[in-house]
């Protein structure tokens, strides 16, 4: 009983440490609920609508009408130029004005009703992917509802009735259902994997700031036992934070979440660990406050790209697809992904909570050892000289 509650008060006092630490308090504490409410906001229209475009219409016809009319009327476009010059629509699109345009030729209606091969082009700027896919199937879905009407029309007009001219036009209907993303949506797809890599960067630095703070101030060859209870204490704010955002800010913001929450809980209690430990390595290295925030800082982005979520990882080369493991991050978002947005039942991320667990146990004992050494000598002592007193200095 001595024993444990000697570890208790151990670990207590590594808590009162941690928020004595105003740096550290923020980091660990304030970071993760600040990015919670912020980061999830320029996201929160979840698809990209109204896109301005313009519209060239060379043909002065009532087709021609029509099709503007629709493409008025479309939800993904906001024609806001209408013109007949198409280099007029081409230097807007260089100006940035507008994201593209659709031109709608000469002798469009004529060409229909001569059942030519009618082909309207449709430029958008590639530089912005999001946009242009938006611009493209925006005037898509626009004129092909033109185009189904035209064809229904001439079905009737051949004698068919409107219900058999329907069917005749589409036979076989395709319904598509977007699994795990139901608004198809940005932010579901962005936040969800980088709401793990916010967690590990904030307790990254903030444990490691500590670390680095203990190691300035002569307070890291304390023994294992210390070292235990403070690994353990830094672990709190990060279960803390795991559980505020698989627990709240998912449902808040209304993203896929609860798909295996046992199995969210599971990685939350290999992943924080593993963050603590990889931390307060980074931190004894370092062996500086300021340091280790540098360091963290700016490797938050190419963390992000070696995730696997941004494009396929058999796109990286051979080397960083190794590499990518060493970051506790790249486990914690496959896991995160299959258990929270997927639903997988737990052995379907088994390998990548061994994964995690394994880097936990190699970490902390790595930490465990190296406070568990006696303290260096003094620099001439280790060189056999002796140890003088420094006399005062005197004019």
């Amino acid at each position: 009983m001595d024993a444990q509650t000697g570890f208790l008060r151990l670990w207590l006092d590594s808590l009162v440490a941690m928020l004595r630490d105003k740096g550290a308090v923020l980091l660990l504490l304030g970071a993760p609920v600040l990015y919670g409410f912020f980061y999830p906001w320029f996201y929160s229209s979840e698809v990209v609508q109204r896109v301005p475009v313009a519209v060239v219409v060379q043909d002065n016809s009532g087709l021609a009408r029509q099709m503007l009319r629709f493409a008025q009327a479309s939800p993904r476009i906001h024609p806001q130029l209408v013109t007949a010059d198409e280099g007029e629509a081409r230097a807007a699109v260089l100006r940035g004005e507008v994201m593209g345009y659709a031109l709608l030729p000469r002798d469009l209606k004529r060409d229909v009703l001569r059942r030519a091969n009618v082909v309207i082009p449709v430029y958008a700027n590639g530089a912005y992917p999001l946009v242009s896919k938006q611009v493209q199937y925006g005037f898509a879905e626009a004129f092909g509802t033109v185009s189904a009407g035209v064809e229904i029309k001439r079905l009737q007009a051949g004698g068919q009735s409107a219900p058999q001219a329907a069917v005749s036009r589409s036979p076989v209907n395709a319904q598509a259902v977007a699994l795990f993303n139901p608004t198809e949506g940005y932010g579901s797809f962005v936040v969800a994997a980088v709401s793990v890599l916010i967690l590990q960067q904030t307790l990254l630095m903030g444990s490691a700031l500590l670390v680095g703070t203990w190691r300035e101030q002569g307070a890291d060859r304390v023994g294992s036992r210390q070292w235990l209870a403070r690994l353990l204490a830094l672990c709190v704010p990060g279960w803390l934070a795991g559980l505020f955002y698989f627990g709240w800010i998912f449902i808040w913001q209304d993203f896929p979440h609860g798909g295996n929450p046992w199995g969210a809980l599971a990685l939350l209690a290999c992943f924080v660990p593993a963050v603590v430990g990889c931390a307060c390595l980074l931190g004894w290295w370092l062996a500086d406050r300021e340091r280790a925030l540098q360091v963290v800082l700016f490797s938050s982005i190419p963390l992000a790209f070696l995730g696997g979520f941004t494009w396929p990882v058999e796109a990286l080369p051979e080397p960083l697809q190794w590499l990518r493991w060493l970051s506790p991050s790249t486990a914690g978002i496959e896991a995160s992904l299959r258990f929270n947005q997927l639903g997988a039942p737990l052995q379907a991320g088994l390998s990548q909570l061994s994964w995690l667990a394994t880097m936990a146990l190699l970490t902390w004992a790595a930490v465990l050892w190296l406070g568990a050494q006696p303290q260096p000598a003094p620099w001439p002592a280790r060189r056999g000289g002796s140890t003088r007193s420094a006399r005062p200095w005197r004019r």
